[in-house]
């Protein structure tokens, strides 16, 4: 007999460690600080032809916004439609001459600057106020108007100016995490979704067919004929706006919109903005254009809460550009630099005479997601197309004399890419953490809420908002302020981010990723992405890059 008693069994092995739950159906994707997907990032380059396509492309896209700011305040200041003109082709030259500012001594980022919708208050009020003085024509009341908002815009500039340049903003920014990239850059796209659909409504019947174009043709199409993939993908865009335009003609000389409402006729005619007849062939704009600036100190605050603004609005843009754009997170001082010199652009701005200041181009940055073209170079071209436009105004009234019901269904397809890429922060951070969930959330939900609140109790024909105190320059800062979804975002996030058990969850919401990007010398790539041309830095003050 065999003895079995002393006999072991082997042990056996340890059981597999298990897998995450629903590994098994599929890959995960690890976190990536660049998409992959881009054809051409920073500093990389089309060739000249495509890269001047491409920037005709940006100009389009700015030109809705810059057309719809003009038809929205001219009127109500007395102008004619030889005025609204004008101003339209200032706001587009001091858009190029800033755009050129910022893509070479600013961010360096491919972001166009854009007339900003945050001054629509402060101006509306300047209209309000001044409605109750006398004069002999409605062009002499323009002309006020536009004095005044000057003298207000060169004052308010230099609080831009001063948080840049002091490197204030900078050191506010690096208070920030994923954890408030996120619902800031979301609502920098999903804030301005009354500009999407809304205004794309008021004439369906253009509109709609532009999204559904766009949609199919950008999307669809070039994947069913793959020989075409990449003039679609990249200008789709172009094709269907003429498309879709030259639709929009037949329909206003066939007399569709002969008895229709008077905002139908603005949303879908095709000749209803009188530009063309009214733009002269040839006007440069000049300083002081419409004669002395007029400073009013109770003007001057609404104007301030606006400049605050747009630091805000413009700092959730240069997020989305750099991530879709192949760059890393602009770093503090890169941010300081481009907010000090977008004050310097304001105060330009108000030499020149423009009726609004400019803030970084949401639906400009979008474009740059739907291209997959993240060049710089295309956007300092662009700013040819703007200054250029601005001077010879027949020609470009003409492209100004698109619909806007066709911009506002391009904005949909561009806010949303946007608002989609202030979610892609997220990876970042721990999205498991219910720390996080609750930050995350409630900025969101307030970003979105409070300033809906307080347009919709806001008065148009005189810019009162629903704060009415004694004090009008105190009003007109508050109502400003919380009408941004960026502004209220960002206070509500980095509060709440930078209160909240923020020494026990430094790793859950994503500083270690997020703090090398910071520094100057954090990243090795900052320098690549973000250094000045031509060596300008050895030059000047380390203060002021």
């Amino acid at each position: 007999m065999v003895e079995t008693a002393n006999h072991h069994q082997p042990a056996s092995a340890p059981p597999p460690p298990a897998l995450p739950l629903g590994a098994a159906r599929g890959p995960t994707w690890p976190p990536a600080e660049q998409l992959q997907q881009l054809q051409y990032c920073i500093h990389s380059n089309p060739s000249w032809p495509e890269a001047c396509l491409l920037a005709f492309q940006h100009y389009i896209v700015m030109l809705g916004t810059t057309v719809l700011i003009a038809t929205t305040l001219v009127p109500r200041m007395g102008g004619d439609h030889g005025d609204k003109a004008r101003v339209i082709q200032t706001i587009l030259f001091m858009a190029g001459l800033n755009t050129l500012l910022q893509t070479l001594l600013g961010t360096r980022l491919p972001t166009v600057m854009g007339a900003s919708f945050a001054f629509l208050l402060p101006v509306l009020a300047i209209i309000n106020d001044l409605g109750d003085e006398n004069f002999t024509t409605g062009h002499e009341r323009f002309v006020h108007t536009m004095r005044t908002i000057q003298g207000s815009m060169i004052v308010s500039s230099f609080v831009n100016i001063i948080l840049g340049y002091s490197k204030a903003w900078g050191n506010l920014t690096r208070l920030f995490s994923p954890i408030v990239l996120v619902p800031v850059v979301c609502v920098v796209g999903l804030g301005l979704f009354m500009r999407g659909f809304p205004v794309l409504a008021n004439c369906v019947e253009i509109g709609l067919p532009m999204l559904i174009l766009l949609v199919v043709a950008q999307q669809y199409l070039k994947r069913i004929i793959p020989k075409g993939h990449i003039i679609l993908e990249r200008f789709a865009l172009l094709f269907c706006i003429g498309i879709i335009w030259a639709f929009a003609a037949i329909l206003t000389v066939a007399g569709a919109y002969n008895n229709v409402p008077e905002q139908t006729k603005m949303s879908c005619r095709t000749d209803h903005s009188f530009l063309i007849q009214s733009a002269p062939w040839i006007k440069f704009p000049y300083p002081f254009q419409w004669g002395t600036p007029i400073f009013r100190a109770s003007h001057v605050f609404g104007m301030i809460g606006a400049a605050l603004v747009t630091s805000a609005e413009s700092t959730g843009t240069f997020f989305a550009a750099a991530r879709l754009s192949g760059a890393t997170p602009p770093p503090a001082h890169v941010l300081s630099r481009s907010i000090g010199l977008q004050g310097v652009g304001m105060l330009l701005e108000g030499i020149f005479g423009a009726a609004v200041g400019t803030t970084a181009s949401v639906e400009n940055v979008g474009l740059l997601g739907l291209t997959h073209i993240g060049s710089r170079r295309v956007v300092q071209i662009s700013t040819a197309f703007m200054i250029f436009f601005s001077i010879f105004g027949k020609f470009g009234a003409l492209f100004a004399s698109i619909p806007l019901s066709i911009f506002a269904a391009v904005y949909c397809v561009l806010f949303g890419i946007v608002a989609a890429v202030g979610i892609s922060f997220i990876q970042f951070a721990n999205n498991n953490s219910l720390r996080n969930l609750y930050v995350l959330g409630l900025s969101l939900f307030l970003g979105i809420s409070i300033p809906q609140y307080f347009v919709t109790n806001t008065d148009l024909n005189n810019g009162h908002g629903p704060v009415r105190a004694d004090g009008q320059w105190f009003n007109n800062i508050v109502n400003t302020l919380f009408s941004s979804p960026p502004a209220v975002a960002m206070i509500v996030g980095t509060l709440l981010d930078n209160t909240l058990d923020w020494k026990h969850t430094i790793n859950d919401r994503g500083i270690p990723w997020w703090v090398p990007f910071q520094n100057r010398n954090g990243d090795v790539r900052n320098d690549e992405f973000y250094s000045l041309p031509l060596r300008i830095n050895e030059y000047i003050p380390t203060r002021f890059l």
